[in-house]
């Protein structure tokens, strides 16, 4: 196929128009990436497979790290730290090369959210590689710079209005129905300051780990809870057989 694929607002492409991909390079198996970016990626998906159900009347999500997005079988693709994309679901023969990553034509739409983790001033996470996503079309675009190399705030979160992309008041993603906050803890052993998803009352989406140890916590409370409650009964008819021996004493037989 000589000219370029792109999506357009049919969505998915039949078959026989589906673009040639084989030339294509969709992974260089050079990844190089540093410890905190990439703890910090898996924090921002695991926590949605976990503890998420996806937005309302969406069918399925996809979030993943250092997957390339590629509009066009034409142009190069663009390789976001995180991205997540509703109504989309992962072919089953996804170890095909025309489904190893996410090509606009085969999912039918780019990503509502990109994230970019910045850890250096090479990525060009505010010049080229935000125009790049608004001529995608991606509906947000977030910047984590958790030690300040651009100079400006440590969460910047950007929603694209016409064809440009604005900056964002608040940290809710009201597409997705997600938020985005800022939370100092510990992650798997490593305490930092961490970018978490939020419900829209700004609780944090939990990780696997941490709703396992809330149900624990919970389960434990209710031990404890029918534990007192089983030793308040014990106690009130000990109480009961006290008194009831002491008006037998009194010759007065109690009432059962």
């Amino acid at each position: 196929m000589s000219e370029s694929i792109t999506l357009t607002d049919a969505g998915l492409l039949p078959e026989d128009l589906l673009p040639d991909v084989s030339h294509l390079v969709t992974e260089d198996d050079e990844p190089l990436d540093n410890l905190p970016s990439e703890k910090q990626q898996r924090l921002l998906t695991e926590t949605l497979y976990s503890s998420w159900n996806g937005a309302s009347n969406a069918q399925g999500f996809l979030v993943a790290a250092n997957v390339g997005l590629f509009p066009s079988n034409k142009q190069l693709p663009i390789v976001p730290d995180v991205f997540l994309s509703l109504d989309v679901q992962v072919a089953e023969n996804w170890w095909e090369k025309r489904h190893r990553s996410y090509f606009f034509w085969d999912f039918g739409k780019p990503p509502e959210v990109v994230i970019e983790i910045v850890s250096n001033r090479e990525g060009n996470e505010t010049g080229r590689k935000i125009l790049e996503y608004a001529r995608m079309r991606v509906m947000y675009y977030i910047i984590f710079d958790p030690t300040r190399q651009l100079g400006g705030e440590v969460l910047q979160m950007y929603e694209l209005q016409g064809r440009q992309y604005i900056p964002m008041s608040e940290q809710w993603l009201t597409e997705v129905e997600l938020g985005l906050c800022l939370w100092e803890g510990a992650y798997e052993g490593k305490r930092d300051i961490w970018l978490r998803w939020c419900d829209a009352t700004g609780n944090m989406i939990p990780t696997g780990a941490e709703r396992a140890e809330q149900e624990r916590l919970r389960a434990e409370q209710e031990r404890s809870r029918a534990e007192q409650e089983r030793e308040a009964k014990e106690t009130a008819l000990q109480r009961a057989e006290r008194l009831a021996a002491q008006l037998r004493a009194l010759g007065v037989e109690p009432e059962v």
